[in-house]
This record gives C-alpha cells, structure tokens and sequence, in this order.
C-alpha cells in the first residue's frame, strides 16, 4: 500500500511538473532592428498606447515552409516600454473564440474604453459565406478575450459595395474627442459606422467612402484637430492616405507615404504616438526568401509630419528605431 501511495505522489508530481512546463510564459527579447521579431512570423500589426506603455497586437502566419497562402489561427501580443525591448506575452486570443467562426485570424485592432478592452477582428464565417468582423473583450490589455457578442459584428450580407466575398476584414477603431466610437473597415471598398458605447453594437447605417485605389488596411488617427485615413493602395500594395478636418468627411487625398514593403505583396500600418515620437509600424517578408507574402515580419521606422500637417514619406530602415525613454 505504501508502494502504491509513493507511486501515485510521484504521478501527481510528474503531472504537476508537465502542466507548469506546458503552461505558456512571457518571454523578453530586444530588437536588433527590423523585422523586429524574427523568432516567429507576425503580420498585419496594430498597436495601443496605454499607460506608459505600447501594446502590439499582430497576425500569426503559420504557413508551411513555400506555402503560398495564408494559415493563421491566433494573434499575439508584444509590449514595450522603449520601441525596442520587447515582452512577449501569452497569445491572448484564438479564432476557436469565436464559435460562429470557422478559419482565418486575419487584421485586427485592440482599443480601450472604460477600463474594458475590446479587440476587433477579421475571420471567415462559419455559416454565412464570407469574411466578417468580430469583438471579444478583456478587462486586461493582456487578455485572456472573450467573444463579446456570440455572433458577429458585420457579415457579409450587410454590406453591398463590391461583390467579392472579403470585403469585410481589417477593422480599425477610433473613439472620437466627443466619445463617438468610429468603426472602419473593408477590402475594395472602405467602410465606416458609428460604434454603440458599449462598443458591441454598430449605431446606425454602414456607409462608404471612395478613396484612390483603395485595395484594404485602412488606419485612422487623429492629430492637431486633423483626422488621417490611411491604407492599402493598389496590389502589390503601398500605404496612401487622406486628410479630413471632420472624421466624417470629406477626405482629401494626399499620396504616398509607404512604398511596397520588401517581399511582400501586402503592406499593413499602425500608426502611434508614444512619448512624443511618431511611428510607423508595418510588416514585410524580409526574413524569407520565398513565400515571403505569407510568411510576414512586423518592423518599426519613424513617422514625421510637415508643417502644415501632412505626411513625410516613410524611409524604410534595417536599423528600426531607437529606444525611447
């Protein structure tokens, strides 16, 4: 009996041992440049700046080597302090989350709003064919999310503009200085709705705005009373943007400011303000020879402004940034 009771202490130990080691841990790493992760491909990056502290959200490529497609099953979540000393965390959301889904952890943006963070998300559908928007929430920036709705946001019945079926991915988010939260999103054409305050729920019609060349990845930012549209242009893909006084319109366009991103048909920002610096952050196929464009690399370079508000070029660099205190 004695023999038995060692034997089943041990299996409960050796048990206990597995689950510590099988339990994910955050890990650091500094950036010696860019790509600034090269220990897994990241793609289709979005960032928060929240208290003191930037918060990088990315796709997942998972392709198998030469794969020319796109495998992407969970997002990850990076934070810094500098731009440049990195904490990987536990991946804080998996599209199994989302049970009406069915594949495709694609473009996504994380904001906060009353203490809750809500994470907004393009996957395929389950049941309606086609691509659609999701939200799950977290009371941490670090997650674990949650499906916020049980249903999605927007489906692709919903929205008529163009035919093809992907129409409805790459949600970017902005809640405006009157407390307004802003919804835009949408491939061959780009879409935006009013946001409910409870974030869950649009208010109001969907509605559409016509942009040079617009392909997908729009981004908005707001800066000195100035609103910025940027996104994907043409295939294979540069960043353009336009300008508005008013997040409703009208849009002016005001050109290039990112070329074609090295190894990479895709071209998808973020743009932030983080202890006085802007900063571009984008990704390329830099760290693969071949199938570059599903095997995907987040970088970092500075983001500069002119006088009268509009947008440097980008310069992209091997170098990345430098640390920020």
């Amino acid at each position: 009996m004695k023999i038995l009771k060692k034997l089943i202490v041990l299996a409960i130990a050796v048990g206990s041992l597995a689950s510590v080691k099988a339990t994910p841990r955050d890990t650091t790493f500094h950036a010696d440049g860019n790509p600034i992760i090269k220990h897994k491909y990241t793609a289709d990056p979005a960032a928060m700046v929240y208290k003191d502290k930037v918060y990088l959200y990315t796709g997942h490529d998972e392709a198998a080597p030469g794969h020319n497609g796109y495998t992407m099953h969970d997002w990850t979540c990076f934070t810094s302090t500098d731009m440049v000393n990195w904490t990987e965390h536990p991946s804080p959301l998996n599209v199994k989350e989302f049970k009406w889904a069915k594949a495709d952890a694609w473009a996504s943006q994380v904001i906060e709003r009353n203490g809750k963070f809500y994470w907004y998300v393009a996957v395929e559908h389950g049941t309606i064919p086609g691509k659609a928007i999701g939200v799950a929430v977290s009371d941490s920036p670090l997650g674990p999310f949650k499906d916020a709705r049980g249903s999605a946001l927007v489906t692709n019945d919903m929205t008529k503009a163009v035919k093809h079926s992907w129409d409805d991915i790459d949600p970017t988010v902005i809640i405006d200085k009157d407390g307004q939260a802003y919804l835009f999103w949408g491939n061959g054409i780009c879409y935006y709705a009013k946001l409910k305050s409870n974030m869950t729920e649009l208010d109001g019609e969907i509605k559409t705005i016509t942009l040079p060349h617009y392909t997908e990845a729009p981004w908005i930012h707001e800066r000195n009373g100035w609103y910025y549209l940027s996104y994907a242009y043409e295939f294979p893909e540069k960043i353009a943007y336009a300008m508005s006084r008013n997040i409703n319109g009208p849009w002016e366009y005001k050109g290039i400011i990112n070329e074609i991103a090295g190894n990479s048909n895709t071209n998808h920002q973020a743009i932030i303000d983080f202890k006085g610096k802007w900063y571009f952050i984008y990704h390329n196929g830099a760290l693969v020879p071949d199938a570059g464009s599903f095997h995907r690399s987040v970088c970092i370079d500075y983001l500069y402004y002119n006088k009268d508000g509009s947008i440097k070029r980008v310069i992209m660099t091997s170098e990345g940034v430098k640390p920020v205190k």
